[in-house]
């Protein structure tokens, strides 16, 4: 399955278990299951933006994105990540009005149910959906793969909530479990968006990444003299490289073009949609300019 497709999938679960959800909040009176409808309901507007996004960022380099549209992942997992904090707020409105004016839950056993049911629906889709962010390195793919997931935790949460407030007949615990699962959601879209964003300001890759790039051309010091002006930087799934290569003056571009070739596809073995551009300088020109 592709990821366009695994994209649709998201946006079809979800438009499903939003109308659940909403409708069981709304006739239990359970402000936790109405939370996750909206929460829900985030999900799937998460979920359409990767499926565009998905589908737009394949798009070829052209004459205006001549880098091609990767960052358009980028963009739409920072949406992504806002769209969660807004969720976050508004259950903690949702639930600190609902501690101050408290009222019963109507057939909780109704919302207990659907909370189960979505949980399972979105484990499943996540797990699907996270596989193919992690082979296409996807990031509009991974953060739906993150909103599902805390889908499946807060899912559970609200039918603990639910369970207990059945047996105890303590109804102040539904909106309490609902700013517990606020607080969690907005905690890991901190932590996604410190992924997603980044790469818009053009930030290097990280430390890690950057050693294994560095190995590599230094796996070929004697075949060259030094390097210098190394950068790196991601744009959606790929990761872009530059560096100048300083070799010895008398080889000739045939050799020093084979030299290049060997270290960009020894890269690119390690990062599949690497493009790597490295600028060779002969040795005479480095001694130029260091006078």
């Amino acid at each position: 399955m592709n990821s366009s497709k695994v994209a649709f999938l998201s946006v079809i679960s979800n438009s499903v278990l939003v109308i659940l959800k909403v409708v069981v909040g709304i006739f239990t009176g359970s402000v936790a299951v109405l939370s996750e409808g909206i929460h829900s309901s985030l999900d799937l507007v998460a979920s359409l933006i990767a499926f565009f996004s998905v589908r737009i960022s394949k798009k070829p380099a052209d004459k205006i994105h001549r880098y091609g549209h990767g960052k358009v992942e980028n963009l739409s997992g920072t949406i992504e990540t806002l769209l969660i904090f807004v969720a976050g707020i508004w259950i903690m409105y949702e639930c600190v009005h609902k501690l101050i004016n408290p009222s019963p839950i109507k057939l909780p056993t109704l919302g207990i149910l659907v909370m189960l049911f979505g949980a399972l629906v979105n484990f499943f889709v996540s797990k699907i959906i996270s596989n193919t962010a992690r082979k296409t390195k996807s990031i509009a793919m991974k953060s739906n793969a993150l909103h599902l997931l805390t889908d499946v935790f807060t899912s559970l949460g609200v039918a603990i909530s639910l369970i207990l407030v059945n047996i105890t007949g303590w109804h102040f615990l539904d909106p309490i479990i609902g700013i517990v699962l606020a607080i969690y959601i907005m905690f890991e879209a901190y932590k996604l968006m410190k992924e997603s964003f980044p790469p818009l300001l053009d930030a290097s890759l990280s430390v890690e990444e950057e050693a294994i790039i560095l190995n590599v051309i230094n796996s070929y010091k004697k075949e060259f003299i030094e390097f210098h002006d190394f950068r790196t930087r991601r744009s959606g799934p790929s990761e872009w490289i530059d560096f100048h290569l300083v070799v010895p003056s008398h080889y000739d571009i045939e050799r020093v073009h084979m030299l290049c070739d060997k270290i960009e596809k020894d890269i690119m073995n390690r990062f599949s949609n690497a493009h790597v551009l490295i600028h060779p300088e002969p040795e005479h020109e480095r001694q130029v300019k260091n006078k």
